[in-house]
């Protein structure tokens, strides 16, 4: 199956011991299985660190140390698993992190943004609906009979065709028959989900629709295109992808509101909103659900 990728997902690399917010802290490291055999076949040298670190009570996984940090995270900011025995030993999870795939007719593989360099990567690109052919993946094309990539190409152009942003969210709202609910119904929705930090949330508590930063408009934009290239592609018809695109829309204004609250003016600033966001919601499932449904 081919697999397809945005026009900026090669610029992305990952920044190591350089990046504010590591991914090897606060967050619980699975382990699939097939690097689990690898890490048991290791009986000399750091092998020995690896299993001694791995707890097997549910889905196998790395035991955090103190601050949630992986136990193979050294002083440094660096992958003591890369260092000693290479990056053939990362399990899946540490290998494809911040990447997502999309599985239609053909695959798609994107970045998450809760990653602060992916972030910046896809808040620098203005060609976020250009796409490119990068290789194939070992995967079975999708039987749905809806296209969601030809819906989102629909919004997509409505994006490009209008010269002011505000203008072209307009005219999604109307074309996709969606209305916005109030702002009391998704500060319920925000108070009740769990939060990684409990500084989020109360930033988060603060929003409010008519929060809509200055001179932002191309940094609104490629992250609200993201966020529909995300979850509104694998919709399973209309009104699957309609819930999908309120979701989009609701988290666009989220983050508008989020860069007005924070103050943020620079690119890195402005990158960091859309990580803690994305952290928050999108790489939590039921946060997901309960915003999305």
């Amino acid at each position: 199956m081919k697999l397809y990728a945005p026009k900026y997902y090669k610029n992305f690399k990952c920044i190591a011991d350089k990046c504010e917010h590591s991914c090897c802290i606060g967050w619980e490291i699975d382990i699939d299985g097939k690097t689990l055999k690898k890490y048991e076949s290791l009986k000399s040298g750091y092998g020995n660190a690896i299993s001694a670190s791995i707890c097997k009570d549910g889905t196998p996984h790395f035991r955090l140390c103190a601050g949630d940090r992986c136990p193979h995270l050294d002083e440094n900011g660096l992958c003591k698993i890369i260092l000693n025995e290479g990056e053939d030993y990362l399990c899946d999870i540490c290998r494809e992190h911040p990447r997502f795939y999309n599985y239609t007719k053909v695959a798609e593989v994107g970045l998450g943004m809760s990653c602060p360099e992916a972030a910046r990567v896809i808040l620098s690109s203005s060609d976020f609906d250009a796409f490119e052919e990068i290789g194939e993946v070992d995967a079975r094309e999708d039987q749905i009979a809806f296209d969601g990539r030809g819906k989102r190409a629909e919004v997509y152009e409505i994006l490009r065709c209008h010269k002011e942003y505000g203008a072209a969210l307009k005219s999604i709202y109307e074309a996709f028959s969606i209305g916005p609910a109030k702002d009391e119904y998704y500060l319920e929705i925000l108070d009740s989900i769990e939060y990684l930090d409990a500084t989020h949330k109360g930033l988060f508590m603060e929003y409010s629709s008519a929060l809509r930063p200055s001179g932002m408009d191309e940094y609104l934009k490629r992250f609200f295109a993201y966020l529909v290239y995300r979850h509104c592609t694998e919709a399973l018809d209309d009104e699957d992808f309609c819930e999908r695109l309120a979701f989009c829309l609701f988290l666009e204004r989220l983050f508008a509101s989020l860069l007005c609250i924070a103050d943020a003016k620079t690119e890195n600033a402005i990158a960091l909103c859309a990580a803690m966001i994305s952290e928050e919601i999108e790489y939590c499932e039921d946060n997901t659900f309960a915003l999305m449904y």
